[in-house]
């Protein structure tokens, strides 16, 4: 077997989490899309990384994608290799599968409301995952979950249990997510925009729950278009535009020494608190629609320092020194 074959894979059982070329898309009455194309990257034992990219660029995509719960039909996982803690995800039987999502691999979704069931109350689905993952009594099982919901700040966790989700404010059911994504100790959660429906108040002391109650030895995956959010809660930073990876280095090479045109364009739009009244500056342009995605760099129609092989030709990640790469030609001669 080729040499740089069997080091890939050695590196892939050594991660917990390693993407490799990652293309997923979905297909409705207007014609199929990519939704990610070609996305790679990799999460070390217990690193958290921010995802970050306006909404629709194929963050959450990507994140559901790693338990390989894309819907099918409509969503196509077209090519690419998942390895977790050395383990091929995409081989694996629905029945493995199953075993390590919860207990492996946990999700805090979006929208609560629309992960919990309407119909069953909360201890009910709370207990549910906790005996699929875990040989333990039920009433064992119900005093583990009610005891998890006091940790996370639910008050009356005894009477909570019997709630179905639509009686409990947005706030309340993120924290029963977010219990139900810790109680297991998994390896790796992925956070898809945990707080979007949340007040700024409710966001910050979300975050810091998920901050206080993770275990050192669990990393995370934080989906999110907040830039704010990604400095305070990770140390290395994927940037995505239109299905594709367009730069990732750590935390600091981002904010500090940003190379992608998106990159820079998303840092310059965040208002500044200090040095009097600015304006703020936009990207001109919109985002391309995926079924009309440019050729070449899907950034070329709204960036200042278009050339014309971009507009034909895809930019691969350039190394731009100790991990930090962008995809974009401007780097194609950078060391650093």
């Amino acid at each position: 077997m080729d040499t740089n074959v069997l080091n890939k894979e050695a590196e892939s059982k050594s991660r917990l989490l390693t993407v490799r070329d990652l293309t997923v898309s979905f297909s409705t009455d207007d014609g199929t899309f990519k939704a990610a194309d070609r996305v790679s990257f990799h999460i070390e034992k217990g690193e958290n990384i921010g995802l970050v990219g306006e909404s629709g660029c194929g963050k959450s995509v990507t994140a559901l994608s790693i338990p390989l719960l894309i819907p099918s039909p409509p969503g196509t996982i077209e090519s690419g290799e998942i390895w977790f803690d050395g383990l091929d995800i995409m081989s694996m039987t629905s029945e493995q599968l199953q075993d390590i999502r919860g207990r492996a691999i946990s999700m805090i979704f979006q929208e609560p409301l629309s992960a919990l069931s309407p119909l069953h109350r909360i201890g009910r689905q709370i207990i549910e995952m906790i005996l699929l993952h875990k040989a333990m009594p039920q009433k064992e099982a119900w005093q583990f979950a009610e005891q998890w919901l006091s940790k996370v700040g639910i008050p009356d966790a005894a009477d909570r249990m019997f709630a179905y989700p639509f009686q409990l404010s947005g706030g309340m059911q993120q924290r029963i997510m977010i219990a139900m994504a810790l109680m297991l100790e998994p390896n790796l959660i992925i956070a898809d925009e945990p707080t979007t429906a949340l007040d700024v108040t409710t966001q910050a002391q979300v975050f810091e729950l998920i901050r206080a109650m993770k275990k050192k030895h669990t990393s995370m995956l934080l989906i999110t278009h907040d830039m704010g959010v990604v400095w305070d809660m990770c140390e290395r930073i994927i940037v995505m535009y239109a299905s594709r990876i367009v730069e990732s280095g750590s935390r600091e090479d981002i904010f500090s020494n940003p190379r992608h045109p998106y990159t820079i364009g998303l840092l310059e739009a965040i208002p500044k608190l200090t040095g009097g009244r600015t304006q703020l500056k936009d990207i001109p342009g919109q985002v391309p629609s995926p079924f009309d995605y440019p050729k070449g760099c899907h950034f070329e129609k709204r960036c200042a320092f278009s050339m014309k092989k971009c507009m034909t030709e895809n930019p691969p990640l350039y190394d731009c020194g100790t991990g930090h790469r962008a995809a974009c030609f401007l780097m194609s001669g950078s060391s650093g």
